[in-house]
């Protein structure tokens, strides 16, 4: 199944993999990837977030 999806490899020590394991089976994400998209897409927005909120002082 192609996709356009980009790949690369990260690499966490085990104490960060157990907690995106957690995440995954707690949320029912089928596939680490799908977890750790998420993870991602939720820290950026929560970057967002504080930079917006500094921006408004």
């Amino acid at each position: 199944m192609a996709t356009e999806n980009k790949r690369y490899t990260v690499s966490v020590d085990q104490k960060l993999f157990d907690e995106i394991e957690d995440f995954r089976f707690t949320n029912r994400y089928q596939t680490r990837s799908e977890a750790t998209v998420e993870l991602i897409r939720r820290g950026l927005e929560q970057l967002k977030q504080e930079n917006k909120n500094k921006d408004e002082r």
